[in-house]
């Protein structure tokens, strides 16, 4: 967190567009800056910006999405394809009444952000974090293959992230989107983006190849690629530091075309304050989060969300 940061109001509410309902958690400091809309991966949940989301709320508002079928949201029947959740992007973006808001992806999320890019072209700014699939090698077995070589780079702390976010999920929705993702020719909507994009990868990150980044530059009318050293698939949680950066950087025009961060600027730092205590609270309200999930209270995942926020803000800003 930054020396003069300001601890982010946290609160979730439900979007609901026909029989489909989408999980929005707001976090705001009150900053005057464009907002963010996160939009996360196959299967997992908004959590996965629990360390990038307070970066980016210390300049605009940031609206962290449980699409459809994931973190514990009813699966609401119909045809899960990326078009299908560029709908409830959409439906978020005029419900809030979000003007020029810079969308960021992660893995599967990169295709949704895509899609909404090719249908508005009201957007000046967005950021492709890890995009998927490569579609030189889009079976579900290379893809596996790929996730499992990503995964062994990844912390434990990722891993049980993750675990529990798929257990919510369910294996049967997991399996329903999991073709449509390898279906979707991100390579071929990414032109009709008229946004400036920034496109970023771990260095490890097997299931977003150089290759495909390269053939998404080349296809795209404006864009940036730069790599995390060190990072792998799930470059938004461990390397959020460097994720934020890049972004802001973005905005402001201020990143070369490309280029590469190193490990040591992109890491989230050890907590400066975090001791057994604060440990077993953020473990508890995590499990709470999971809980209340799995209830539909979203009363419950709503105060879970709020007491982590805080457990992470006291963790991480300076004691004055």
């Amino acid at each position: 967190m930054p020396e003069d940061a300001r601890p982010a109001d946290v609160h979730v509410e439900t979007f609901r567009r026909g029989t489909a309902q989408t999980r929005v958690t707001v976090a705001s400091t009150g900053a005057s800056g464009r907002p963010f809309v996160l939009v996360a991966g196959i299967g997992v949940a908004a959590s996965y910006f629990e360390f990038l989301a307070p970066l980016l709320a210390e300049h605009g508002d940031v609206y962290a999405l449980d699409l459809p079928g994931f973190a514990g949201v009813p699966a609401s029947g119909d045809e899960p394809t990326a078009a299908f959740f560029a709908d409830q992007v959409d439906g978020v973006i005029a419900h809030y009444g979000l003007r020029d808001p810079v969308l960021l992806g992660h893995s599967m999320g990169a295709q949704v952000v895509t899609e909404v890019l090719a249908r508005r072209h009201d957007l000046s700014h967005a950021v492709l974090v890890s995009p998927v699939v490569d579609e030189e090698a889009s079976s579900p077995v290379v893809q596996a293959v790929r996730f499992a070589q990503s995964t062994a780079r990844e912390s434990p702390h990722i891993a049980v992230l993750a675990i529990s976010a798929y257990l919510l999920c369910g294996f049967l929705y997991f399996a329903e989107v999991l073709p449509h993702m390898l279906r979707y020719r991100i390579s071929d909507r990414i032109g009709r983006a008229g946004a400036r994009l920034l496109l970023i990868r771990g260095e490890f990150d097997r299931p977003s190849p150089r290759r495909l980044h390269s053939r998404l530059v080349a296809r795209a009318r404006h864009a940036r690629r730069w790599e995390i050293r060190g990072a792998a698939h799930s470059t938004v949680n461990g390397h959020a530091v460097g994720v934020a950066d890049l972004v802001l950087r973005h905005l402001r025009d201020d990143l070369s075309e490309r280029g590469r961060l190193s490990a040591e600027e992109a890491k989230v730092p050890p907590a400066r304050h975090a001791d057994l205590r604060m440990i077993l609270d953020a473990t508890t309200s995590r499990l709470a989060e999971w809980v209340s999930a799995l209830r539909r209270d979203e009363r419950g995942v709503e105060r879970a969300k709020v007491r982590h926020a805080r457990l992470l803000w006291r963790a991480y800003v300076p004691r004055r």
